[in-house]
This record gives C-alpha cells, structure tokens and sequence, in this order.
C-alpha cells in the first residue's frame, strides 16, 4: 500500500510539472518580456514594467499591449532580467532564515544557564547565519556579474 500510495503521489507530481511544460512547447516560445524591476544594458535603462522585445514587428509577443520597448538585444535584457528577479527572491528568502537564525541562536544562548553545549551551540547558530548573510549578499552581486559578462 505504501509503494502504490508513493508511486501515485510522485507520477502526480510528474503529471503537474511535464505537462504545462508540453502545452507551453506547442505555442512556441515568445519573444518578449516584461521587466519585472529596472535593468541597464549597453548603457541603455529598461524601466519596471516595459515590455522589451525585437525591433522588428512580432505576433509572437504573448504579453497584452505588446512590445513597448523595441531593442536588438531583447534577448540579453529579458535574461538579466529573470537572473536580477530570481537572484531578488532569494535574497529576500534568506534574508528572513538569516533572521529567524540569529533569533534561534540568541534564544539557545540565552537559555543555556551556563551549559557549555547550549552556549556553543546557540554561538554556532549565530555563526552560520552570518555565513547565510554572505551568501545572501552574493544572491544581490551575480545578477551584474551576469550583465557584465552577457553585455
């Protein structure tokens, strides 16, 4: 029962990430965008909500209004784009375990009534949260190290 109860849940989430994959295949991909937050490219700044695509009239732009902002390097600025958006969202989400670290760390600390295991450990809490908050920090440096690099 357990194997058949696994098998049907795993084939469900099989079923609910291939298949919007396979109907967003069949429409072809767009070539457009909407910038999600501003983006410098070339010297060029594509503000929020522009919709960058080629310069050149396309039907295949499946945003409502269109291409509002035409550019030869479409493609370059909507891939900063999704790199600053998700890099964005990682770094908010760790942000908030950073907090919730340090909080757990300072609460074991402060409760270990001289126990050197608990202190150690609420000391070790607050340490790798720092390491979070680097990597956090990196999260906000590589969408223009990926700008540098594709531009």
């Amino acid at each position: 029962m357990r194997k058949i109860l696994s098998t049907l849940v795993l084939g469900g989430l099989l079923v609910a990430l291939v298949l919007p994959l396979a109907v967003s295949a069949q429409a072809g991909p767009n070539q457009c965008c909407r910038m999600h937050q501003p983006v410098t490219i070339n010297g060029v700044t594509y503000p929020e909500g522009a919709i960058v695509g080629p310069e050149e009239g396309t039907n295949l732009c499946g945003i409502d209004g269109g291409v509002n902002a035409p550019t030869p390097d479409w493609s370059t600025v909507c891939i900063a784009n999704t790199v600053t958006y998700a890099t964005s969202w990682v770094f908010y989400i760790l942000i908030l375990v950073v907090v919730i670290m340090i909080a757990v760390g300072g609460f074991l600390y402060a409760t270990a009534r001289g126990d050197p295991d608990k202190a150690t450990s609420g000391k070790n809490w607050i340490i790798y949260a720092l390491v979070g908050l680097a990597i956090a920090a990196l999260a906000r440096i590589i969408p223009f190290i990926v700008i540098r690099i594709i531009s």
